[in-house]
Order: C-alpha cells, then sequence, then structure tokens
C-alpha cells in the first residue's frame, strides 16, 4: 500500500498484487492515508462471533466426551 501511495505502484498493479478490484483498492488508500496501516487489519479480528459456545460451555462438553461415560460414544450422537 505504501508504494501506491509513493507512485511506486499504478492502481492496476496494486489491485493485481493484492487480488482486489480496483474500488477496494481505491478505498483501502483512502483509509491508509487517513489512518495508517491499522485500516488493513480487519476489524472483526480477535472478536468471538455472537453465535460461539462459550469457553465455560466448550470445556465441560470436551472433558464430558473425554468422561469414562462417553469415551466410546460416536463423535456425531455425543
Amino acid at each position: 500500500m505504501q508504494k501506491l501511495v509513493d507512485g511506486d505502484f499504478t492502481l492496476a498493479q496494486a489491485a493485481s498484487s493484492l487480488g482486489l478490484s480496483n474500488r477496494q483498492v481505491i478505498r483501502l488508500k483512502k483509509g491508509f492515508i487517513q489512518e495508517g496501516p491499522a485500516v488493513l487489519i480487519h476489524k472483526n479480528t480477535n472478536c468471538k462471533p455472537a453465535h460461539a459456545l462459550g469457553d465455560e460451555l466448550a470445556a465441560k462438553i470436551i472433558s464430558l466426551k473425554q468422561s469414562e461415560l462417553y469415551r466410546d460414544a460416536n463423535f456425531l450422537h455425543f
């Protein structure tokens, strides 16, 4: 992105190199100039999905599966 801003890359070269459309590269370039490199990091990075199981519940499920009672249970049926 810095090479695009500096004029070393054309818009088409940057788009091809990044595997993005010209429109997306223009949007990223604008954000890069205004906010810096942090704009390139996806906004949902390090966010847990709303539908994800809680850590406590996941740990309980794992411990149940590893217990003697459910050790031989088919994973799908478990």
